[in-house]
């Protein structure tokens, strides 16, 4: 059975693994070299400081990841994240992504954020077909924005909202303030639409 849980910094191969297709084959990330352990667990540790960083595990081993972080530093975009999610090859079309998703926007809530938004290397129906599926909505293309293996690639912007926007909104709290139940909660909201 499948499980969602918060990333451990030990978890920074597999993410490497999975996450090293991407970059060496596919102009899904805009990366031209695989990121280190090193750089990865370093980026892993900028999140977790206040924000998720999800992986699904099967049988011991990682076969997909979903992270939120800020989408622009200035203090006034902090109810904002940009969010992502990648899966092994071999388990596409079996709900991981969903999955991940589905946990990380029960956290994204809990912490107070308001909007989530995902940008996709176009063309990429089955990216584009996840975030629909998920609520986002198109609200934008960058055209011709990244060259990758020879080609000029256009990057479409998604939106979903989280929750509606407060008045007078509290900053979003840490995730590591959430509590353990709570959390518990959050990260197994997803894992029924886990098919594996």
């Amino acid at each position: 059975m499948a499980d969602i849980r918060m990333a451990k910094l030990p978890d920074a191969s597999s993410i490497e693994r999975i996450y090293g297709k991407y970059v060496r084959e596919t102009p899904i990330s805009f990366e031209l070299e695989v990121p280190s352990e090193a750089e990865i667990r370093d980026r892993m540790e900028a999140v977790l400081e206040r924000d998720p960083w999800l992986v699904c595990e099967l049988e011991g081993g990682v076969v997909g990841y979903a992270y939120a972080k800020p989408v622009r530093s200035r203090e006034a975009y902090r109810w904002s994240v940009e969010t992502s999610v990648y899966v092994d090859g071999d388990y596409h079309r079996r709900g991981v992504a969903r999955g991940l998703y589905g946990s990380l926007f029960a956290i994204l809530e809990l912490q107070g954020h308001v909007g989530a938004y995902a940008g996709v290397t176009l063309p990429n129906p089955a990216s584009v077909g996840l975030h629909e599926s998920m609520g986002f909505e198109a609200i934008g293309v960058y055209q011709d924005v990244g060259y990758k293996d020879g080609e000029w690639h256009d990057v479409g912007w998604w939106q979903r909202r989280i929750r509606s926007p407060p008045t007078d909104p509290h900053p979003p709290r840490p995730v590591d303030e959430l509590g353990a139940d709570v959390l518990d909660e959050a990260l197994s909201s997803g894992a029924s639409t886990i098919r594996l």
